[in-house]
C-alpha cells in the first residue's frame, strides 16, 4: 500500500479508537442486563452459565475463519460488517423466551463479537506498525472505556426499570450511527492483507503457545467478571440491581485507566515485570474482597482485578501481531481463539461450582487465574526476547 499521511494515519488511529469504544459499549451494555435476562427467564446461575456458553462458542467458530479472511481481503472490511453486526446481534437477547434460545441468540454474539475482535486488534496492529511506537494499550483502553460507559448506562436504565429491549434498540443505533464515519477513516484494505505466499491460518510456534496460554488466562478471568461481577452483588451479597451494575462498572474503570497508561508504563518497566505486578494486584485484590465478602470490599476487589488485567492481552495480541514468518490477522486468531477458549470454559465452570459451593466460592477461580498470570510474565517477549 500506499504510505499513509501523517493526518491519514492520526484519522485512523481515532478511527480505530472508536471501533474499540463501540465494541465495549455494546458489550458492556449487555453485561449489567444479565441478571434481568436471568430473572425474566427465572433460572439459576448452573442454567446461565450453560447459556453463557453460546457466547465464547460463537467466538471460537468465527475466530479462525476471521483470520483467514483478514489474510485475504485486509481487516478493513471486516471490521466494517462486524462492527454492525454486533449492536444488531444484541437485540434477540432480549426476546428470547427460555435459555435454548438464550444459547442460540449469544452464539450470534459471539460470533459478531469474536470476528470484530481479531479483526479490529489486526487492523490496530497495522497502524501501531505505521507510527512506529507501543499505542496498543490505549486501543484497549477505549474498549474499556467504551465498557463502561455502557455499563453506566444500562445501570441506570436497570434502575429506572426500563426494559431491556428498548435498552438494546437504543445502543443499536447510536452504535450504527457512530460506525459508518470510523469505517471510512481505516487505512486501505490492503494494510494487512497477507502477500500472496503468506499462509492464512497460524502453525502453533512456541512463541505463540506461550501468549496464547497467558491469554487463556486473562480472557476466563474477565470474562468471569463480566459475567458475574452483576450477579454476585445482586444475588449473593443482596445489593439491588441497581448497586449490581456498579460491580462491572467499578472493574473496567480500572482496567480502562490501566491500559490508558499501559504503554508508558510497559515502556518503563518492561512487559515481564509489569505483567508480573498486575498478576499480583488482581490475586491479592480479588482474593481478599471475596473473603471479606461485603459490598464496598466487592467493588475494590473488581477494581483490582480490572487493573490487573488490563495491560496483559494487550501485550500479548501486540507480541502475536509482529510474530516472525506470520501475518498478523492469523497470528492474532490464533491467540485470540485461546483467549477465548477462556471465555468458553469460564462461565459455565464458575456457574457449576457456584450451584455446588456458592458464587462468592467459585470466583476464587479467578484468583488462581491471576497467580498463574504472574508466574506467566515472560511470555510476553517476542521471539527476540522483547516484546512488541
Amino acid at each position: 500500500m500506499t504510505p499513509p499521511t501523517v493526518p491519514d494515519l492520526r484519522r485512523a488511529r481515532l478511527a480505530v479508537l472508536a471501533v474499540f469504544f463501540l465494541n465495549g459499549f455494546a458489550l458492556g451494555s449487555w453485561f449489567v442486563r444479565i441478571p434481568a435476562v436471568q430473572n425474566g427467564l427465572g433460572v439459576g446461575e448452573g442454567l446461565l452459565g450453560v447459556a453463557l456458553l453460546g457466547a465464547a462458542v460463537g467466538a471460537l467458530l468465527s475466530m479462525t475463519v476471521t483470520g483467514a479472511l483478514i489474510s485475504r481481503l485486509g481487516s478493513r472490511r471486516v471490521v466494517g460488517v462486524t462492527a454492525l453486526l454486533l449492536p444488531v446481534s444484541l437485540v434477540p437477547l432480549a426476546l428470547a423466551p427460555n435459555v435454548p434460545t438464550l444459547a442460540l441468540a449469544l452464539v450470534f454474539v459471539g460470533a459478531s463479537n469474536g470476528a470484530l475482535d481479531v479483526s479490529m486488534n489486526s487492523h490496530a496492529v497495522a497502524v501501531e506498525g505505521r507510527y512506529g511506537r507501543r499505542i496498543m494499550s490505549s486501543f484497549h483502553a477505549s474498549f474499556s472505556f467504551g465498557a463502561l460507559a455502557g455499563s453506566v448506562l444500562g445501570g441506570g436504565v436497570a434502575y429506572l426499570g426500563i426494559g431491556v429491549l428498548p435498552h438494546f434498540l437504543v445502543v443499536f443505533v447510536l452504535a450504527t450511527l457512530a460506525t459508518v464515519p470510523a469505517y471510512r477513516a481505516l487505512l486501505p484494505s490492503d494494510a494487512d492483507a497477507a502477500d500472496g505466499g503468506a499462509p492464512a491460518f497460524a502453525r502453533p510456534t512456541r512463541a505463540l503457545l506461550g501468549l496464547g496460554v497467558i491469554s487463556f488466562c486473562v480472557l476466563l478471568g474477565e470474562g468471569a467478571m463480566s459475567d458475574w461481577s452483576a450477579v454476585y452483588l445482586d444475588n449473593a451479597l443482596k445489593t439491588g440491581p441497581g448497586f449490581a451494575a456498579a460491580g462491572y462498572a467499578a472493574f473496567s474503570l480500572a482496567m480502562a485507566l490501566g491500559r490508558l497508561f499501559g504503554d508508558r508504563l510497559s515502556e518503563r518497566f518492561g512487559p515481564t515485570r509489569l505483567v508480573r505486578l498486575c498478576g499480583a494486584v488482581a490475586a491479592v485484590g480479588l482474593g481478599t474482597a471475596l473473603a471479606v465478602g461485603n459490598p464496598v470490599f466487592a467493588l475494590v476487589g473488581f477494581a483490582c482485578a480490572g487493573a490487573g488485567f488490563s495491560v496483559v492481552f494487550p501485550l500479548a495480541l501486540s507480541a502475536a501481531g509482529g510474530t516472525k514468518g506470520i501475518a498478523p490477522g492469523p497470528a492474532l486468531a490464533a491467540v485470540s481463539t485461546a483467549a477465548y477458549t477462556g471465555f468458553l470454559i469460564g462461565p459455565p465452570t464458575i456457574g457449576f461450582i457456584a450451584e455446588i459451593a456458592g458464587l462468592g466460592t467459585a470466583l476464587y477461580l479467578v484468583v488462581g487465574l491471576s497467580t498463574a498470570i504472574f508466574l506467566l510474565g515472560g511470555t510476553v517477549r517476542g521471539e527476540s526476547g522483547k516484546a512488541k
